[in-house]
C-alpha cells in the first residue's frame, strides 16, 4: 500500500463535495490531476472508493468505510503537528526545577505564577534543595534549572541573578536589643552567639556574613549551624543565638523572634538561576523567559 497524505486530502475533498470540479477548486488544483490522484489512491487501497458519471459522484461502500478513517488520520496528523509545535516552543512537557528554601519567600512565587500563566500545560517537578546539591543535580541531568546562591564556578553551567536583598538580624524576643526602637549596630552583637548556614553548602553566603562581621570589628562566634533558613529562625526563637538572614525572611512569622534592620551598610545577598550551558530544552527556554520577565537582572554570569 503506497499513498501519501495528499491523496487522503484529495479524497476527503471529493467525498465532501461529491463534485470533482468543486473539490479541485477547493484544493487549488485542476480537475484532471485530481482525478489521477483519486485513481492512484484506489489502486493503492485495492478498492473503488467513488462512483463517477458525467453527472454524478457518489461514495461506494468501500468509500463510506474509508472516509471516516481518512478524516481521523488527517486529524491525528494535524494534532501531532500542533503538539510538536507547542513542544518546540516549550509550551508542553515537563521541567525539573530546584530551589533553595528561602526562595519561597521572595522570587519563587512570582516566577511560578508567571510561568504558569504563560505555559499552563507544562508540568513542573519542584524540588527544594541546597545550592551544592542542586549544582550536582544540574550537571548530572537530575535538574533542568535551579534557584541557587552564587558563586557558580562550574564552566558547564550558566548563571544569572534574579533577586537581590539586604541582610537583617533575627533576635530572640527576650534579647536586650529586641525591644529598642531603630536600627541595631552589628558590632553590639560581637559577644552574642551566632547561628549560621554551613559554609560547604553555601560558601558565598557564609563568607559574606563573616566578612560583614569582620568589617564591623569582630569575628562571629558560631554557636550552631543549620541547613534551612526556617530552621535558623526557629533556633533564634529558641534563644540559641542570633542570625543574619535575608530580609525577605521577615515574612516568616515566628513567635519569639524580632527582626531588626542593621545600622552598618549590609552586603547584598543574591539568588539566581543556574542551568546547563547550551541546554536545548524548549521548556527551559520558556522558564528562563518567564523568570527574566519577573526579575530582569543583569549582567548574566558564565
Amino acid at each position: 500500500m503506497n499513498f501519501e497524505l495528499r491523496h487522503l486530502r484529495y479524497f476527503v475533498a471529493v467525498a465532501e463535495e461529491l463534485h470533482f470540479g468543486r473539490a479541485a477548486a477547493r484544493m487549488h488544483i485542476s480537475q484532471p490531476p485530481l482525478s489521477m490522484q483519486i485513481r492512484a489512491l484506489e489502486r493503492a487501497v485495492g478498492a473503488q472508493l467513488l462512483e463517477r458519471t458525467q453527472r454524478h459522484v457518489a461514495l461506494t461502500r468501500a468509500g463510506e468505510v474509508f472516509l471516516p478513517e481518512a478524516r481521523a488520520i488527517l486529524a491525528r496528523v494535524r494534532s501531532a503537528a500542533l503538539l510538536a509545535g507547542r513542544a518546540g516552543r516549550g509550551e508542553v512537557g515537563e521541567l525539573m526545577v530546584g530551589f533553595i528554601s528561602h526562595a519561597n519567600f521572595n522570587v519563587l512565587p512570582p516566577l511560578l505564577r508567571e510561568f504558569r500563566a504563560r505555559t499552563p500545560a507544562v508540568r513542573l517537578a519542584l524540588r527544594e534543595s541546597t545550592t551544592d546539591r542542586q549544582l550536582e543535580d544540574l550537571v548530572d541531568g537530575r535538574l533542568d534549572v535551579g534557584l541557587v546562591l552564587p558563586p557558580i564556578e562550574d564552566p558547564r553551567l550558566r548563571y544569572r541573578a534574579t533577586f537581590r536583598e539586604s541582610l537583617v538580624v533575627a533576635l530572640p524576643a527576650r534579647h536586650p536589643l529586641a525591644g529598642r526602637k531603630g536600627r541595631v549596630r552589628l558590632a553590639s552583637l560581637a559577644d552574642t552567639p551566632f547561628i549560621l548556614f554551613p559554609r560547604p553548602l553555601a560558601p558565598g553566603l557564609f563568607d559574606d556574613i563573616v566578612s560583614y562581621c569582620r568589617r564591623c570589628g569582630f569575628s562571629p562566634r558560631v554557636e550552631q549551624e543549620a541547613v534551612q533558613m526556617q530552621t535558623i529562625v526557629s533556633l533564634v526563637s529558641a534563644e540559641i543565638g542570633v542570625a543574619l538572614i535575608p530580609q525577605s525572611l521577615e515574612h516568616l512569622g515566628r513567635t519569639g523572634v524580632v527582626y531588626k534592620v542593621l545600622q552598618e551598610p549590609s552586603p547584598v545577598i543574591e539568588i539566581g538561576l543556574a542551568w546547563r550551558r547550551d541546554d536545548p530544552l524548549p521548556t527551559l527556554a520558556a522558564f528562563l523567559d518567564a523568570a527574566f520577565a519577573v526579575a530582569p537582572y543583569s549582567p548574566e554570569g558564565g
